[in-house]
């Protein structure tokens, strides 16, 4: 198989293994006694919600989920609406306004299933009192462009949101919930996966301060004064006594299912990490370098073979490109690498969007400096600009998708032929 085939192969077979369809119906909860109300969040969410609706053997009294625009699903008894991601809109406050009256009033014998995915945060933008939807977009672009992790923002998100940071379970109380995630997240960590709507947080707003100021973020002094006093739902609140947490499908789960796609074609392959995180330029450079040293030197393994990695690199952009995690790392990557032979690679987004484009990554080739130069496209003024997403429409190297109506996170394969 030529390498360009195998690198999609496996990026088809990690999407593949985290769709709802596929994964969602093993993690169902018993029938309750009372109603059952469905609500959700998430990039997948409109798809889980299809997912369950088709495995569901009981009623469903009422669902609302809320997913990015064109990632819409029909549902029969689900009501889907949409909203804007990354940057939130009205319709997503007004999605989460919904939610809380949907959920109010529930008895102990009622039921609560929320279908969690990547995106969440933003699909949910309902400020605590104080704060204007503007602003938490104003902040929203500041923290997107910082560097600041993924944790980082979503510390920040928690302290700021009526619904989320365990709010949304604590508005359900006393009905039992359970909540079906799919993480996107480094670690899985069930606080970070669209700001942990329906867990309890054990950060602070001491803790989104320091977050703001980390990275030097200007806040008008109300906003900051509400920021320091918006204390989320914390570990061992009464409400959340009956809220269960169920992941079904993982960014280390897509990984296994691309390194038994390789293996299957007789190449051996490697899972570096499902967590990396860091500025998407420097992880580039480490991942060529390592690279270089198993084309070069047989080390740490022998070639043919590919190295896998996941999780969710920054960038802070500081030139006039358009950012994009996984097309900046390719860029550094491809850079450090200078055309080396035999080496390829490919990074995606699974959700399908990298960063705020409708493109899920790009791929590179030994040839891909040569082509550039060819062009007169010099790719390390275009790293510098952050203009990845430029670089690889050029060469006609971008990795489009479409929604995939789900999200794993990043997927980084590196194919080292010999």
């Amino acid at each position: 198989m030529e390498p360009r085939q195998l690198l999609e192969k496996m990026f088809q077979a990690a999407v593949r293994s985290a769709l709802p369809e596929h994964c969602l119906k093993a993690h169902l909860p018993e029938l309750p006694r009372g109603r059952v109300v469905v609500i959700g969040a998430g990039k997948a969410s409109a798809a889980m919600a299809r997912a369950f609706e088709e495995a569901w053997t009981g009623e469903i009294s009422a669902g609302l989920v809320v997913t990015r625009y064109g990632y819409e699903v029909p549902c029969r008894r689900i009501d889907i609406v949409s909203a804007a991601h990354p940057v939130p809109d009205e319709a997503g406050r007004h999605a989460a306004r919904r939610m809380l009256e949907l959920v109010d009033g529930l008895t102990p014998d009622d039921l609560v299933v929320c279908l969690i995915s990547g995106g969440g945060s933003a699909l949910l933008p309902l400020p605590i009192p104080g704060v204007t939807l503007e602003e938490k977009q104003e902040l929203s672009r500041a923290l997107l462009a910082c560097g600041a992790s993924i944790s980082e923002i979503n510390c920040v998100r928690r302290h700021l949101s009526a619904i989320k940071g365990g709010r949304l379970a604590a508005a359900c109380h006393p009905a039992r919930v359970v909540t079906l995630a799919i993480s996107d997240v480094p670690g899985d960590g069930p606080t970070d996966i669209a700001s942990g709507p329906t867990v309890a947080d054990p950060t602070t707003c001491a803790d989104a301060l320091a977050v703001i100021d980390r990275y030097g973020i200007k806040l008008p002094d109300h906003l900051r004064q509400c920021l320091g006093s918006g204390e989320s739902v914390k570990p061992g609140d009464p409400r959340l006594a009956r809220a269960e947490f169920r992941l079904v499908a993982t960014p280390q789960g897509a990984l296994e299912a691309a390194a038994e796609t390789a293996r299957r074609e007789g190449v051996a392959a490697y899972i570096l990490s499902d967590r990396i995180e860091g500025e998407a330029r420097e992880v580039g450079k480490v991942m060529a370098g390592l690279a270089l040293q198993v084309a070069r030197r047989a080390e740490p393994f022998q070639a043919p073979c590919v190295l896998l990695s996941g999780g969710e690199t920054t960038v802070t952009v500081k030139g006039k490109g358009r950012g994009g995690r996984n097309v900046e790392f390719l860029l550094a990557l491809a850079v450090a690498l200078d055309g080396a032979k035999g080496i390829y690679a490919l990074a995606g987004d699974t959700d399908g969007v990298d960063g705020q484009e409708e493109v899920a990554g790009g791929i590179v080739t030994p040839e891909l400096l040569k082509r550039a130069w060819d062009l007169g496209i010099n790719p390390r003024a275009r790293l510098d600009d952050n203009d990845g997403h430029g670089f690889f429409e050029a060469l006609g190297e971008s990795l489009v998708t479409g929604p995939t109506l789900t999200n794993v996170n990043d997927f980084r394969a590196i194919l080292v032929t010999g």
